[in-house]
């Protein structure tokens, strides 16, 4: 499991991820509202662990532009805001759990795998396209999904990337791919392929796939 712990107090963040390291539990740590939305974004964890005060930007607003940006993570709220208020206020704002401080580390853990099953209880179910690694092609949405997640791709990159994933570890040359993503397109140059290549390859940065370039016989894409 991966997980994204938005907390400014390295007294309890870095005890924190210790234990959670300990416990098998992969741990990335924010400690900058301003910077959470960025790393939520380019990382795409499983679980967050969301403190309410923070410098940069307040934790609810950290959660609010995430659930208006698209951002499905479960979410449990660490906060010493305890009243019932706040809790209610975090919770519409779209958290999924809720736990004042102090906490038992237990607990916390057994909350945090209590969120990554119900959500992947409720993931779309796997082997309906094919799949490297954490990508995964919805043939009936038509979809790219890194683990959980919708990857936002244009209509031009989505082309790309079926045709990669369609033949994964097999080189697909550039002229097919020119094909398939500028299908009669016959005043486009046969170079913008590479500008596509160059847009999705920032894009798949965070989900571990490479998007490789053999020289005279094409790209492909592969699993680091």
């Amino acid at each position: 499991m991966h997980l994204l712990l938005i907390e400014d107090d390295p007294a309890l963040s870095t005890p924190l991820q210790r234990s959670l390291v300990r416990a098998q539990i992969r741990v990335d740590v924010c400690n900058d509202g301003a910077a959470a939305l960025p790393q939520w974004t380019a990382l795409q964890p499983d679980v967050v662990v969301l403190d309410l005060s923070l410098p940069g930007m307040d934790g609810l607003e950290v959660l609010q532009v995430a659930r208006r940006s698209g951002l499905r993570t479960p979410v449990l709220i660490l906060t010493a805001r305890g009243t019932v208020g706040d809790k209610v206020l975090g919770l519409n704002a779209g958290a999924d759990d809720y736990l004042p401080k102090p906490f038992d580390l237990d607990e916390l853990e057994a909350r945090i795998r209590a969120l990554h099953r119900r959500n992947a209880d409720h993931s779309p179910p796997l082997g309906s396209g094919p799949t490297l690694g954490e990508l995964r092609l919805d043939r009936e949405s038509g979809a790219m999904y890194h683990r959980h997640q919708v990857m936002d791709l244009t209509p031009k990159e989505l082309a790309l990337m079926t045709a990669l994933l369609s033949r994964p570890g097999h080189a697909v040359s550039k002229e097919r791919l020119f094909e398939l993503v500028f299908p009669g397109q016959t005043d486009v140059q046969f170079e913008a392929i590479e500008v596509v290549v160059y847009r999705l390859r920032k894009k798949l940065i965070p989900t571990r796939v490479s998007l490789v370039t053999l020289r005279g016989l094409g790209y492909l894409l592969k699993a680091d």
